[in-house]
């Protein structure tokens, strides 16, 4: 099975083109329906043994989300079964997928955003860094991965912009805020000398010289928000959710947002469009032709 796992893998990441990271989320939803049916091959999995180990894991508590995910992992998985010659009938086809409520993420105000960036102490290295990288969270709007990944070729300081790879090695350009650019500025001489060749042009290292992970950009966030007394569940995903609020709250054009977020669907983008009552009254007040 762990032969199956690898080329559903590299199928994932070299035909379809996902990221890194729904690469890893699939691949390990698969691995757990396979190590849990051991000794089965793929065509001996049915729609009920499907049903069985989901059913398993609500029991313990997996969220609606998750079981779409999984639900999707399992029709990926199925369908190159099927490619590859290994299966007639897709055994996902026969189960529908939970019905998911709108989902509206945790927002901050613009103040909330400003204190959690003023609480960081830049008279070291690692809080210059930390900085920026909040900056460049909030400012560009950023996926966490996409910040740990980005290259100093990619940001262009003068000109105000930063190229960003994102989901399926997508790219797109988006503006850099003049204070983004200024805690770039003070944090590059500071950045550490890089550990190897291939770290040479990844902007955010840690003290050891190496790419930073997902896990510790998570606990930056975590300990400014509390060092800000902000006691919101918030992530670095939050900042994105903020980035992309407070841009349609401020007039943006939803379109635009959808471009600078990556997002294929505007659909996606929608959920964005939660602004206060106080906000959407006085816009279309402010534009009805009989106001």
């Amino acid at each position: 099975m762990g032969r199956i796992a690898e080329d559903f893998r590299n199928y994932l990441r070299i035909e379809r083109g996902m990221s890194p990271n729904t690469v890893a989320s699939y691949a390990r939803d698969v691995e757990g329906l396979l190590a849990a049916y051991e000794g089965y091959r793929p065509a001996d999995i049915g729609t009920a043994e499907v049903e069985r180990y989901l059913s398993e894991r609500i029991q313990k508590g997996l969220s609606k989300r998750s079981q779409a995910r999984m639900l999707s992992s399992f029709r990926s998985f199925f369908n190159w079964c099927i490619e590859e010659g290994d299966l007639k009938d897709n055994p996902c086809d026969r189960i529908d997928a939970p019905k998911l409520g709108k989902y509206l993420p945790a927002v901050l105000s613009v103040e909330e955003v400003d204190a959690i960036i003023s609480s960081v102490d830049t008279r070291n290295p690692a809080g210059l860094r930390n900085r920026a990288i909040l900056e460049v969270l909030y400012g560009c709007g950023l996926r966490v991965s996409e910040c740990t990944g980005l290259l100093i070729s990619h940001v262009h300081l003068d000109e105000g912009y930063v190229d960003v790879v994102g989901k399926g090695n997508k790219q797109r350009v988006i503006p850099l805020g003049e204070m983004a650019a200024e805690a770039i500025r003070n944090y590059l001489p500071a950045r550490p000398e890089p550990a190897a060749r291939a770290f040479e042009d990844v902007l955010f290292l840690n003290r050891n010289g190496r790419p930073l992970s997902r896990v510790y950009v998570f606990g930056v966030v975590k300990d400014q928000a509390m060092a800000a007394g902000i006691h919101k569940e918030i992530s670095p995903h939050t900042f994105r959710h903020s980035f992309a609020t407070h841009l349609i709250e401020g007039g943006a054009d939803l379109r635009i947002v959808q471009e600078m977020l990556g997002h294929e669907s505007i659909l996606t983008t929608e959920i964005y469009t939660h602004i206060d009552s106080s906000t959407w009254q006085a816009a279309v007040l402010a534009h009805h032709p009989r106001k």
